[in-house]
């Protein structure tokens, strides 16, 4: 089962009856701003109507939710494209931009909690009970959002399950089944990040692919090389450090050495090469070759990507704790205890955890078949 996703090709012309001027295209009749403005009054029933202030919150937490609409489409198209058994280079750069949207989107959504926190704490109070139990942990967008990225239950405060909680938000005929069900779809597929390691385990790595003989033994002499490129580095730098006296030999070489077994971890978990992780580091090692040029830019997206939601769950926690203390939330979790929480989700621990593995360039091996990567050495 795939996702449905948006991607009929933009700028058909619409089918439109007649040429009356009833039938002439508007800009509220293209937007349905009529029907757009007649949400804000709160559930049905609802009385009295929302105040200024309560309208204000209405608003800005309906357009997070028309956000995050573009940003699943945007995030369920990269995900097609990348999910193809062979990723044609022509994709790479659409991959890139869809993410580079979702970043832009996820950028000004953390400025609209700026707009968030114009409302005085007294003003908010004023309404929050007629709030009841909602929760923003029951925006099932969000939750789709952090599913299709790959945030597992796991590293969810206390282990929650997004899913089991729309279930039971079904039964009470609060979600539709509609909605359930295409969560339910999201969270039994491969996510992005899945699809993200099983691309990079067919970087090409010093010329070599997976379905080439020998190429586990390539790809083992790569990782050693490059060990071996951070030790002959790691000596250089006890040298310098205890040269200049800045610390004693013993610390510093068992923090060096630490840093190694680090990497040899990283790259060959339970002593087995993990070849995604291998090709990661053979894609930022080496940035300057033709060929890797669009591979690491995905790269650096996504970490952009992550970064982009670390600071919105930031912007969110510390406007809470601006606008209500330490109270508990209206959903009955610990308020901004939960929101800090969430910091410390990481779904692209890879891309970041890389980085402490690279070495200067000039102190790296030569490259195999450099032709291969449109790159030629003088």
């Amino acid at each position: 089962m795939k996702w449905v996703t948006n991607s009929k090709a933009c700028g058909q012309s619409p089918t439109m009856a007649g040429n009356e001027p009833s039938s002439r295209m508007t800009y509220g009749g293209y937007l349905r701003i009529e029907d757009l403005l007649k949400l804000q009054a709160g559930p049905d029933g609802y009385s009295p109507s929302p105040c200024n202030n309560e309208l204000h919150f209405i608003i800005v937490h309906q357009s997070f939710e028309l956000w995050f609409k573009l940003v699943l489409s945007e995030l369920k198209e990269a995900y097609r494209l990348l999910s193809a058994e062979s990723v044609d280079e022509q994709s790479m750069p659409q991959i890139v931009h869809h993410l580079d949207r979702v970043t832009t989107i996820m950028k000004l959504m953390t400025h609209q909690w700026d707009v968030m926190q114009s409302l005085a704490p007294q003003e908010f109070l004023a309404f929050r009970d007629r709030l009841g139990t909602s929760s923003g942990f029951e925006s099932w967008q969000m939750r789709e959002l952090e599913v299709i990225l790959g945030l597992d239950n796991s590293q969810r405060m206390g282990g929650m399950d997004p899913l089991a909680h729309m279930e039971k938000l079904v039964g009470e005929g609060k979600v539709s089944q509609d909605v359930f069900e295409n969560f339910e779809q999201v969270s039994s597929q491969p996510s992005l990040n899945d699809v993200l390691n099983d691309w990079l385990s067919r970087t090409p790595i010093n010329g070599s692919v997976p379905s080439d003989a020998g190429d586990s033994e390539v790809v083992s002499q790569f990782i050693e090389g490059h060990i071996n490129a951070m030790q002959e580095h790691g000596e250089s730098v006890i040298s310098h450090i205890v040269g200049i006296g800045h610390g004693e030999e013993g610390p510093v070489r068992a923090r060096i050495e630490a840093g190694i077994d680090g990497a040899r971890s990283f790259l060959m978990p339970n002593e087995e090469v993990d070849r995604s992780r291998a090709g990661l580091l053979f894609i930022e090692s080496y940035r300057e070759l033709p060929l890797l040029a669009w591979p690491r830019k995905l790269i650096d997206t996504i970490v952009e990507l992550e970064q982009s939601m670390l600071l919105f769950r930031s912007h969110h926690a510390r406007m809470v704790e601006r606008m209500i203390g330490r109270r508990m939330g209206t959903g009955g979790s610990s308020g901004v205890d939960y929101l800090d929480a969430t910091l410390k989700y990481r779904i692209f621990v890879d891309l970041w955890s890389v980085r402490t593995l690279l070495v200067k360039r000039d102190a790296l091996p030569e490259i195999e078949n450099s032709e291969y990567y449109g790159f030629t050495q003088s």
